[in-house]
């Protein structure tokens, strides 16, 4: 039945296309994507002519393949808490908790356990599903303490039924298969922006040495959670460059967040334009086509967008948000405020998901090792 379904699409698709313009890349990308599924031999210039596809035909193709992929309506509802706050030795440029810049942020410990789990607590009564834990750190290296104390979060938090994220900087093999034998479900590690511009933004870690820290988690079967940053005064073709690589890693992350730069004061970025809306749709909509099967995460910059400029983003391809108050240090969308847009939206929340863990773990070292390579 949905075969048949998706080959009336196409079928009704091709001639209005032809019909009232020529066929696009994003149309042909997109077709190919609900025909045959996610692929890794994509081209820099086939993800350029997608990406510059007329931003309509760009939007309705991406929601094309969304339809066809998702259950369009589905909306995962992520919290993201900051445990350990500032005091990073790293030069992020876009970062308020680096110690390099003066941006006000004080450096705080560790979290206490209690506070994390009550925080994972009343996002779950909020309708997240999914518990991010971001600290501060360069890197896991040094701090077994601390690691292990993250370990007893991990298991904790997946004992109330959430899946659970981490993004605590560069990781070595084994503490990825640490954190899986905890529970986790999802590791985070952005690549920010493309190989090109990266050495622009950040000088004290590598574009390798992030491409590494994706081969240790996808090793020890957690899912990949890894996307970038828009508005850090890239050009088009960086953005572009960004979704290559990850679209050609041997596995697509399962989950890719596109976040727009918010600008703090003190950090080198501070007077960098705000994103555009129009910039986020392309972005998303292009990300849905190269990356079907992918969760695309509306993350940081979503609390300058209206409700209908969201409502466009979700209908381009983006399947997840992160609500509450705050993303690590900066601010987000109003709870009430996104109860009510899923309302008049008619989005629905989505069920935490641990199947893809037996997916992931099933990835191949040899794949993941080519990965590294590139």
């Amino acid at each position: 039945m949905m075969l048949l379904a998706r080959s009336s699409l196409r079928l009704r698709l091709a001639p209005m296309a032809s019909a009232a313009a020529p066929f696009s890349a994003a149309a042909e990308a997109a077709e190919r994507a609900v025909r045959d599924g996610p692929r890794n031999d994509w081209t820099r210039p086939e993800i350029q002519a997608i990406y510059d596809s007329p931003l309509l035909d760009l939007l309705f193709h991406g929601a094309q393949v969304h339809r066809n992929v998702h259950k369009f309506r589905e909306v995962q509802q992520c919290t993201l808490l900051s445990i350990k706050t500032g005091g990073c030795s790293e030069d992020c440029s876009y970062c308020p908790q680096s110690s390099r810049y003066d941006t006000g942020l004080k450096a705080d410990r560790l979290m206490k356990k209690d506070a994390v789990l009550e925080a994972a607590k009343k996002a779950k009564e909020a309708g997240s599903t999914r518990f991010c834990m971001g600290a501060a750190w360069r890197e896991t290296i040094g701090r077994k303490t601390n690691f292990n104390q993250i370990l007893e979060y991990v298991k904790d938090i997946r004992g109330m039924g959430m899946e659970v994220c981490c993004t605590l900087g560069m990781l070595e093999k084994q503490q990825a298969e640490q954190l899986k034998t905890a529970g986790l479900t999802a590791y985070n590690h952005n690549l920010d922006t493309s190989r090109e511009y990266y050495p622009n933004i950040i000088t004290t870690r590598s574009y390798d040495d992030r491409l590494q820290t994706l081969q240790h988690v996808r090793e020890a079967g957690i899912s990949v959670c890894s996307g970038g940053i828009i508005g850090l005064g890239e050009a088009e073709e960086d953005r572009v460059g960004l979704l290559h690589t990850l679209a050609t890693l041997p596995t697509h992350p399962e989950s890719v967040p596109i976040n727009a730069l918010i600008a703090v004061k003190g950090t080198p970025l501070q007077d960098q334009k705000p994103v555009e809306i129009w910039e986020m749709i392309r972005m998303i909509a292009s990300a849905r086509i190269v990356m079907p099967k992918a969760m695309v995460r509306l993350s940081a910059g979503r609390v300058r967008f209206s409700m209908p400029e969201q409502a466009l983003c979700f209908l381009a391809g983006a399947n997840s948000i992160f609500a509450g108050e705050k993303l690590l240090t900066t601010a987000n969308n109003d709870f009430d405020a996104d109860q009510a847009m899923f309302k008049i939206l008619g989005l629905i929340p989505k069920a935490p998901n641990f199947g893809d863990e037996e997916a992931t773990s099933a990835a191949s070292t040899e794949s993941c090792e080519q990965a590294a390579s590139m």
